[in-house]
């Protein structure tokens, strides 16, 4: 929901784009101001990056995401090309009119890692790196802990805490009421290193998200070694191999508690999905794989005749 003056500003660095460029777009941007991408639709050949379609995202209202799905749809049906993340991000956008030809699939890349080492003796120690919004699932993952307390863990939450302070907030009271804050810890946005300290320190990696249009955290668990418990929902399958990861239905805090309970029971079976996702590592695209596929997918939109 752009602001009057981020809208004006938008509109004077597109209008200072030279005509016939090829110009890539990000999605949260272009699917958000459909008139500034019809009014240049024929100056412009646009290329929109697209990592979910806005009206996915968890907790919309009805109308809202009616709305979003409209704005989207105008915008995508200007744009030469498409590059999304996923596979399931390239299914999801039938809905709104886009041929396949106009879609190329280029999932983002990671880092060299090193293997986690884990927390050593004492209790598991868990992690999540998600920025806490209702799409996250967080308040899932405090309910399905809070029938585990008898267990020795520990969680590890890093993510903002300010990008949405309404979730944010029923989350930190969600630990209170459930007496779990001598057990979680809220680190809250992470540079590079503190991320990198977070997986070392690591014994399993969750997030009971309720979509992902890939899942940048998930890639990163496994390029760790970490086994994940995670959801089935949008493009998680896609990323998390059945040998790394527990995949359970989006919003089932049952099973989730389940999957948690293994992995914090059963050392064996957590050692088990350690080596899947050890091997699922060497298949990740380096980020050089990525801009090599992404510089493909735009030579290809440049030389595609105008439909």
């Amino acid at each position: 929901m752009p602001s009057a003056s981020a809208e004006a500003l938008a509109r004077r660095v597109v209008e200072a784009v030279p005509d016939g460029e090829l110009a890539v777009i990000d999605g949260l941007a272009f699917g958000a101001m459909p008139a500034l991408a019809e009014a240049h639709a024929q100056r412009l050949r646009w290329v929109a990056l697209v990592h979910h379609p806005l009206s996915l995202e968890t907790g919309l209202e009805a109308a809202m995401r009616l709305a979003l799905f409209e704005s989207e749809r105008r915008a995508l049906a200007t744009a030469r090309g498409v590059i999304v993340t996923s596979p399931s991000t390239a299914r999801a956008l039938a809905a709104f009119d886009v041929p396949a030809s106009r879609i190329a699939v280029v999932e983002p890349g990671t880092e060299p890692a090193p293997l986690a080492a884990g927390s050593g003796s004492g209790g598991l120690s868990l992690l999540c790196v998600a920025t806490v919004t209702p799409r996250k699932g967080h308040g899932l993952l405090i309910e399905a802990l809070s029938a585990l307390r008898d267990r020795h863990w520990t969680l590890h939450c890093a993510g903002s805490l300010t990008m949405d302070p309404a979730c944010a907030s029923a989350f930190i009271e969600a630990i209170e009421r459930h007496r779990l804050a001598e057990r979680i810890v809220l680190h809250g946005e992470q540079d590079e290193a503190g991320l990198r300290a977070l997986y070392a320190g690591a014994d399993a990696f969750v997030l009971p998200s309720f979509h992902e249009g890939y899942g940048m955290a998930l890639a990163e668990a496994l390029a760790h070694g970490l086994p994940v418990i995670s959801t089935s929902a949008g493009a998680i399958p896609d990323t998390v191999p059945a040998d790394a990861g527990v995949l359970v239905p989006p919003g089932d805090g049952l099973a989730l508690r389940t999957a948690l309970q293994r992995v914090i029971d059963d050392a064996d079976w957590r050692a088990q999905l350690s080596e899947g996702a050890r091997a699922a590592r060497q298949r990740l695209p380096t980020w050089a794989d990525s801009a090599a596929r992404f510089a493909t997918a735009l030579r290809r939109f440049q030389g595609a005749t105008d439909t």
